[in-house]
């Protein structure tokens, strides 16, 4: 997931339209899909491709989608019910990319020359043509889709009891949103499929606690633009978008019991953050005046943060300096992968809820699905096991650069009539062997850029004021000066 998540909405402002087209050309990404894979995408939208046993027909259960309104890519579905026994079933549908991608075709080759799906400010660059990823293998409403559907049975604590995925034909009947979600939940006008959202995911939180893992509630930056002007603002994360989100976590926890179980397959892992790193978070939260007693885990602290209050944003946006590190874990012939564990999980878990966006997801939902029927999983994809942990670290760089430059840009195009003015600003940032060098915080506008001392060591911790130097988006960064 990108570290900040770009939104714009109203009018574009031509120099930031333009300065985003040069960034696209600067790092090089994909750009219009060639012809024969699009050829194949037509044809294949068309006459999606089921198992030789066919596929179970699922069309009976009511699914639900939850995503941002404007989104059409709709990975995942699912219904929530209660068992008659006690517990819970979760019914988890999964777009079937499988069905429509042919190994070794043009489409196949052209996903793993893009690897993962590439958003910016003001439009995305997809791993798939429209055709599928927006239309024909999108879990949209009223359509019957393939899917590769998960069973997870839950018991009233919401371990995970038995888990199943096999081939089948699903139809959603609702395209939510998660301010939408929040509303119908808190007014107690959910029906039950939707208000077991927040008891399913109340309970997998709290399992999460006990295994000592941590999810970060990391606000939103939005960007608005009207008028020819641009403002900044973060939105914080709903309640429904951590239960959604468990769904997805307890699915890719299963996925990887799954293949350790079956000795083949493929982990998302992260090791566990260095002392140094930890140690330079510590130092962030002392100067946005955030109390981290030193018998506190990390995780307890995070867990009590307000992400709508400015320093507690500004806090969990530093704390995903602990994610990076993470990768990929292959494994083959039931050895035991090293490492196999995700830290902010806790657990083996295995990235297979995305696959319209991230190529990976393919490969591990096909190994799942091996793994259940007891069957061998697919040699094309054993085949691409060993390359898959490079070429997603390469779609990844590629996808942290496009998200870091398009920052700058927006940043700077929001501020690019403000030069010369001064601003309330927090430093959260001082670097060690530059003290006249470091990072602020605005409160308004959300902007977080570096900051430079002429004389005197910045204050860690305190508020100063700042005085805008330069901001130009495609020319200059944003940078401020101690006023």
């Amino acid at each position: 997931m990108p570290r900040r998540h770009l939104h714009m909405t109203g009018a574009d402002g031509v120099a930031l339209r333009a300065a985003l087209r040069d960034l696209r050309t600067e790092l090089d990404v994909p750009r219009e899909f060639p012809a024969e894979a699009l050829a194949e995408a037509e044809r294949a939208a068309g006459a999606p491709r089921l198992s030789e046993t066919g596929a179970d027909d699922a069309t009976d259960i009511p699914f639900f989608t939850v995503d941002p309104p404007a989104s059409v890519d709709l990975d995942q579905a699912m219904h929530l019910a209660k068992r008659s026994s006690g517990g819970y079933r979760v019914h988890y549908a999964i777009a079937d990319v499988a069905a429509f991608v042919t190994p070794g075709g043009p489409l196949d080759r052209e996903a793993h020359r893009r690897v993962t799906t590439l958003y910016f400010p003001d439009g995305k660059i997809p791993l798939h043509p429209a055709v599928l990823s927006e239309g024909a293998a999108s879990l949209l409403p009223d359509q019957t889709r393939p899917a590769l559907l998960w069973r997870l049975d839950l018991d009233a604590e919401g371990r995970v009891e038995t888990t199943d995925v096999r081939r089948a034909l699903v139809r959603s009947r609702a395209k939510l949103d998660y301010e939408g979600v929040q509303k119908a939940i808190d007014t107690g006008t959910a029906e039950e499929p939707l208000a077991l959202l927040k008891d399913i995911g109340r309970l997998r939180e709290a399992l999460e606690v006990d295994r000592g893992g941590v999810s970060l509630n990391v606000p939103e930056q939005v960007v608005v633009a009207h008028d020819g002007t641009y403002s900044l603002a973060y939105r914080a994360p709903l309640p429904a978008d951590g239960w959604n989100a468990q769904i997805s976590l307890m699915t890719g926890m299963a996925a990887a019991d799954l293949m350790l179980a079956a000795g083949t397959g493929i982990l998302r892992t992260l090791p566990t953050a260095p002392d140094g790193a930890v140690g330079k978070l510590r130092r962030a939260a002392k100067a946005l005046r955030i109390d981290w007693p030193h018998h506190v885990p990390y995780a307890e602290l995070v867990r009590s943060l307000d992400p709508h209050r400015p320093d507690h944003a500004a806090f969990l946006q530093e704390c995903t300096a602990l994610l990076r590190g993470a990768g990929y874990t292959v494994f083959t012939g039931g050895e035991r992968p090293d490492p196999a564990i995700h830290s902010a999980v806790a657990a083996p878990y295995a990235h297979t809820t995305a696959p319209l966006r991230r190529l990976v997801d393919r490969y591990t939902g096909e190994l799942c699905v091996a793994a259940v029927a007891g069957a061998e999983p697919p040699e094309w994809a054993v085949a691409a096991l060993a390359a898959l942990p490079q070429e997603m670290a390469s779609g990844n760089r590629l996808a942290n650069a496009a998200e870091r430059e398009s920052v700058d840009l927006v940043e700077a195009a929001v501020l690019k009539d403000r030069v010369g003015e001064t601003f309330e600003a927090t430093v959260i940032d001082v670097k060690d062997r530059e003290p006249l060098v470091g990072t602020v915080h605005l409160e308004e506008p959300a902007v977080v850029g570096r900051v430079e001392s002429a004389r005197e060591a910045l204050p860690l911790g305190e508020r100063i004021r700042v005085r805008l130097t330069q901001a130009a988006p495609g020319t200059a960064k944003v940078l401020f000066a101690t006023a």
